[in-house]
């Protein structure tokens, strides 16, 4: 039997090569706009990033620093300033969040129970006492502004300023303070055991993410709903 040819082929199944039709000027041109359209605006896309970082003003006056894409400035997230009447004053001159300072109190109590003397060396600090304590010492130290956020965050990110962050100490040795020889004390031991009862936590451990140098003295409250939701960046930067 010979192989089929193409009459062979049912009618309704023959086909047969169309002529490509050429598209109109008009319409070649409406694609070319288009396609300009399309790479055009996927370029400002690309590049929108940079070009905010570059019109947007610096967050803090004074200083060159760049916002990063998590928003931080120099390892330090953006932090609110507590308001006057949202703060209480558990001694002269330190001033905190209620929730704060009630959770501070049962906490020293405890520790005094056990024999350990925790004592606050700094507690809330305005924006504006945190603007002289990172560029006048910045200026005083001859520090870049790098350095000095390694030390000290900049005005507006700092911890501080929320009033639920505190700076502690041992009583019975003030050679130690603010200093990581507070890691070698009877109280920091009994924080680590049991400063997380009371809901504060370490700031900035070893090695942390932020890359602020290693502060044992320093805490945080994270036991309200406000405090949690302020600081969870950070914490979730650092798992």
């Amino acid at each position: 039997m010979s192989a089929p040819g193409f009459d062979d082929i049912p009618l309704a199944r023959r086909t047969t090569p169309r002529p490509r039709r050429q598209a109109s000027l008009p319409r070649r041109l409406v694609l070319v706009l288009i396609t300009s359209a399309l790479l055009a605006g996927g370029a400002v896309l690309l590049l929108l990033g940079p070009l905010r970082s570059l019109i947007t003003p610096a967050p803090v006056p004074g200083l060159a620093a760049r916002l990063g894409p998590d928003g931080r400035l120099l390892g330090h997230f953006p932090y609110p300033e507590a308001k006057p009447e949202d703060l209480v004053a558990m001694a002269p001159g330190l001033l905190l969040r209620p929730e704060a300072a009630r959770a501070l109190d049962a906490m020293r109590d405890a520790a005094d129970a056990d024999g350990i003397s925790l004592t606050v060396l700094s507690a809330y600090r305005s924006v504006d006492l945190q603007k002289q304590l990172f560029f006048d010492v910045k200026a005083e130290r001859n520090q870049t502004s790098a350095d000095r956020a390694r030390v000290s965050a900049p005005p507006g990110f700092s911890e501080h300023s929320t009033g639920f962050a505190v700076d502690l100490g041992d009583g019975r040795l003030p050679a130690t303070n603010l200093r990581e020889s507070f890691e070698g004390t009877e109280a920091y031991r009994w924080l680590d055991r049991h400063a997380a009862r009371f809901h504060f936590v370490r700031s900035f451990p070893q090695g942390n993410r932020q890359g602020v140098i290693y502060e044992p003295w320093h805490w945080r409250f994270e036991g309200s709903t406000e405090a949690l939701e302020m600081f969870e960046p950070a914490q979730r930067l650092a798992r």
